[in-house]
């Protein structure tokens, strides 16, 4: 008798993908996944599987399908041991991140995973992906409640994921934080790093306020840029990627910019462009001038982990931005390491 059950969220993306007899592509009927792979009939916990209405590249991905994922996910909550979503590579780390602060007090795990080959070609890096994702979000060794990255061998926290290559099977990785397992010839959890079980109830956040921006700093970057950027109409937070430790320019017109967006009420969060690291502000003075407008400092968050972040908490606090600012440097779901 299979115990435990596992419920797979098909979102489309390579790993979904067959060839046909004349080599070309095409999304799998899941409900075929036995034949795509075998060894699952060898599991030892039930799969299920649902699919969203229209399956997408995951270049598509939008916060409105964020919130269809996560009300499947809800809909069957009790009926499951754990959930593995198939995604696309591309915006995975966003996926996980939106749904790690979609999901309060989740106490089972959610695993995405994917492929950079389809899993219909000989050489796909899907098949290992699916199996191992599957063993994790059963719950059988271990249970993780947390959303999670599963991809070569290692399972990410997903807001401290990113995806680092567009070639190569490693294709994800989280600098500022560890693996949660690892897989080789067994799955060597680390429960120490897991986020502690909740005691409450899941409750899921469905709101995103999508009027958001990313402001990419470069050396010569001017005016025009910048103020196109803060000055976008119903604008409601910028996360900004300044250098190193959280440096900036210290131009004149550069922090009055700033100055005059946060005055009109819009959250400027600072976030490194670094990949491992973490904004320190005032540890530079390239740094204190924006401190001393209020801008925010995001620790060590991902960037990926930082725009959905925000969307998700202006969506939920709408009109009390002062508390959407104590919420961004705040840890809520291990998307910032605490001192």
């Amino acid at each position: 008798m299979l115990h435990n059950r596992v419920l797979i969220v098909y979102t489309g993306g390579t790993i979904g993908m067959v060839q046909d007899e004349s080599g070309s592509l095409h999304p799998f009927a899941l409900d075929r996944i036995y034949d795509a792979v075998p060894q699952l009939r060898n599991c030892s916990y039930g799969i299920d599987s649902v699919t969203l209405d229209n399956i997408i590249d995951s270049s598509n991905m939008t916060p409105a399908l964020w919130v269809d994922i996560a009300e499947m996910i809800e809909r069957n909550y009790d009926s499951y041991d754990g959930f593995v979503v198939l995604h696309g590579t591309d915006t995975m780390a966003y996926t996980a991140s939106a749904l790690s602060f979609m999901f309060k007090n989740l106490s089972k795990p959610v695993v995405l995973t994917g492929s950079q080959l389809p899993l219909g070609m000989l050489r796909s890096d899907g098949r290992e992906n699916i199996i191992c994702a599957l063993e994790i979000a059963s719950g059988r060794q271990a249970v993780i409640p947390e959303v999670c990255i599963f991809f070569e061998n290692h399972l990410y926290r997903g807001n401290r994921s990113t995806k680092l290559s567009a070639e190569n099977f490693d294709a994800f990785e989280s600098y500022n934080y560890p693996s949660l397992a690892k897989a080789g010839i067994t799955i060597q959890f680390k429960d120490r790093l897991f986020l502690p079980m909740p005691t409450e109830p899941l409750q899921v956040r469905k709101q995103f306020d999508t009027r958001v921006a990313i402001l990419k700093l470069f050396p010569g970057i001017g005016p025009e840029v910048v103020g196109a950027v803060l000055g976008a109409e119903g604008l409601q937070g910028v996360v900004i990627e300044t250098y190193g430790s959280g440096n900036a320019p210290t131009d004149k017109w550069f922090i009055d910019a700033l100055d005059q967006a946060i005055r009109r009420g819009v959250i400027v969060l600072n976030v490194t462009q670094c990949k491992a690291g973490a904004v320190k502000m005032r540890q530079y003075a390239a740094s204190c001038d924006m401190d001393r407008i209020g801008v925010v400092a995001a620790g060590d968050i991902t960037i990926e982990a930082a725009i959905t972040k925000m969307m998700c908490l202006l969506g939920e606090y709408p009109g009390d931005k002062e508390h959407v600012k104590l919420r961004l440097s705040q840890s809520l779901r291990g998307e910032i390491t605490t001192q």
